[in-house]
């Protein structure tokens, strides 16, 4: 295989999408980053897991110019947030995919990535009763509140991705193919994106 290769797994909440994503890195022995690493590098860079969570809900997050970064010629009244944290997103994916090897998981990594020849976009999903059974399994809850968890989590990623991509997170044509992780399971589903991902990464191509 290409000694530099990025896998890109977007997934609906309850397919076991993560789960699949590790299986996949740890097989390849290559770098895993999710949601939470991303997160914790973009906290870093000055913007709070409640500004983060605000943005992954659609919202405009705007707030005043400090005057030192007025005095450097920024906007002096408002500067967007949103639009900040997007940028720095898209920076913070596009370096960690330059370092090496690795498997995304989310955080718009296909639609960031998809202009590299070396990026593998993945979407996995599962149908909803298989979604709720796994959700009520995986969090011990009743079937209403598996169903509202799965609600709230499709209604703050689609928001994101539109946010981010103009897009939306299923569209078939972000990726370059799409997989029902309930059909093999999650550690087949792994296999089989590890097979079709060594056949598009072959050695010298």
């Amino acid at each position: 295989m290409r000694k530099h290769f990025v896998i890109s797994v977007g997934c609906e909440y309850g397919c076991y999408g993560a789960e699949i994503g590790k299986m996949i890195a740890k097989d390849f022995g290559i770098a895993y980053y999710d949601r939470k690493l991303v997160d914790d590098i973009m906290e870093e860079a000055g913007f709070s897991k409640d500004l983060a969570e605000k943005a992954e809900a659609g919202v405009d997050i705007r707030g005043k110019a400090t005057k030192s970064a007025a005095a450097a010629g920024a906007p002096t009244q408002y500067t967007n947030l949103t639009k900040r944290m997007v940028y720095i997103q898209t920076e913070v994916i596009k370096k960690l995919a330059a370092k090496g090897s690795c498997v995304f998981i989310g955080r718009c990594s296909d639609y960031i990535l998809r202009e590299q020849d070396n990026c593998l976009n993945v979407f996995i999903y599962a149908p909803t009763e298989v979604r709720i059974e796994n959700v009520m399994k995986e969090h011990n809850l009743t079937r209403e509140d598996a169903i509202l968890l799965i609600e709230k989590n499709d209604e703050m990623f689609h928001a994101r991705y539109k946010q981010m991509t103009g897009t939306y997170r299923g569209d078939r044509h972000n990726r370059h193919f799409l997989i029902d992780s309930s059909m093999l399971g999650p550690e087949a589903t792994a296999k089989l994106i590890e097979d079709i991902a060594q056949k598009v990464f072959k050695e010298g191509e």
